[in-house]
C-alpha cells in the first residue's frame, strides 16, 4: 500500500525559490516606500501646512517605491540557477 509521500509529486512554480525570495525583499521596499509617504497633514484644517513638501516625502519615497518595481521586474527576468531549476 503507497503512502502519500510515495505518490508527492514536485510541484513546478513560475518562479524558482531564489526568485520568490528577491520578489518578497522587494515587496516589502515597496510598504517601506510608501510608509515614508505618510504624514504632513495640518494640525487644524483652517492652516497650510509646509510638512507635506519635506526631501522624505517628496524624493526619497518615490525614489525607493521605483528601485522597487524596478528590481521586481529584474528579479522576475533574472535568470535562475541551477539549482532551481530541479
Amino acid at each position: 500500500m503507497s503512502t502519500k509521500n510515495d505518490n508527492k509529486e514536485k510541484l513546478n512554480f513560475a518562479l524558482g525559490r531564489e526568485k520568490l525570495q528577491i520578489a518578497g525583499h522587494w515587496i516589502r521596499n515597496y510598504c517601506i516606500g510608501f510608509l515614508l509617504m505618510l504624514g504632513g497633514k495640518s494640525p487644524s484644517p483652517d492652516k497650510f501646512s509646509n510638512n507635506i513638501f519635506s526631501f522624505r516625502r517628496i524624493t526619497l519615497a518615490p525614489i525607493v517605491v521605483l528601485a522597487g518595481f524596478i528590481f521586481e521586474i529584474w528579479a522576475i527576468m533574472k535568470k535562475p540557477k541551477e539549482s532551481d531549476k530541479e
